[in-house]
């Protein structure tokens, strides 16, 4: 389980995500025809590096037993669902673009991930990333103390297939903490009664993946790039938020 925050670790959880938030604008104002995904990742990494963080996914184990992820950001473009790698590709008009970003500072972690149009984009593509993150904040809405995990995640799945999208099964949300992958996984679909139920201090990395066609995906042969199996388009929006006396604080807000 997700390991209750004191006041001062929340304190810290609350820099991380300032970090994160701060890069994801500087990369968002950057996303335009012509810019590679290796440019933005190289901005990300020197970014963090000036803000005394730690670019957490640079490196990180993969868990099929394959080679460490190589970026500072993960960069998926279209129908790469997450965990595209940052190269030499360079961004077109019409594509879309999810960045996943997390760092580690003073050692707590903070995630967050957006999709960006790049210029002018094809209007379900538009809606796709519009219904995403009305879903991520639906989730949010819902993670209050009392409530179960389960209605964060059905808050999600229920925005999302209202609007004619599908959601991601394979992969899911997650604790975070002093790690930036702890538990409870959380499910962007399911019950309403299921999970454990969310107490003050838990802190929680909430983020659907929707898809325009079918929710299953496949891993491309870099062992890392997932992609929609039908090839049509994905978006992913991401943020920490911390469950509190108030309601959820989203830690990592641009």
């Amino acid at each position: 389980m997700i390991t209750l925050k004191t006041a001062d670790e929340l304190v810290r959880m609350r820099q991380a995500g300032a970090v994160v938030a701060q890069v994801l604008s500087l990369l968002e104002a950057k996303i335009r025809p012509g810019v590679t995904t290796g440019a933005l990742n190289a901005l990300a990494e020197e970014e963090c590096l000036k803000r005394g963080a730690i670019p957490v996914f640079k490196n990180y184990p993969n868990p099929r037993g394959g080679r460490p992820f190589p970026g500072a950001i993960c960069a998926s473009i279209n129908e790469e669902v997450v965990h595209g790698i940052p190269g030499n590709r360079t961004l077109k008009e019409g594509d879309i673009l999810s960045i996943d970003f997390g760092v580690l500072v003073d050692g707590f972690a903070g995630d967050s991930a957006i999709t960006v149009p790049v210029g002018e984009v094809h209007p379900r593509a538009a809606k796709l990333i519009q219904i995403t993150e009305e879903a991520l904040m639906k989730g949010i809405e819902q993670a209050v103390i009392g409530n179960r995990l389960g209605m964060v995640s059905n808050a999600i799945q229920t925005h999302a297939e209202k609007q004619g999208f599908s959601v991601v099964r394979e992969f899911v949300g997650h604790g975070i903490g002093q790690k930036m992958h702890e538990d409870p996984p959380i499910p962007n679909y399911g019950r309403q009664d299921r999970g454990p139920t969310l107490k003050q201090g838990m802190t929680l990395a909430i983020e659907p993946m929707l898809n325009i066609g079918t929710f299953k995906v496949v891993t491309k042969p870099d062992e890392w790039t997932v992609v929609t199996q039908d090839g049509e388009y994905s978006a992913h929006f991401e943020h920490t938020i911390a469950v509190t006396e108030h309601g959820p604080e989203i830690l990592t807000l641009r």
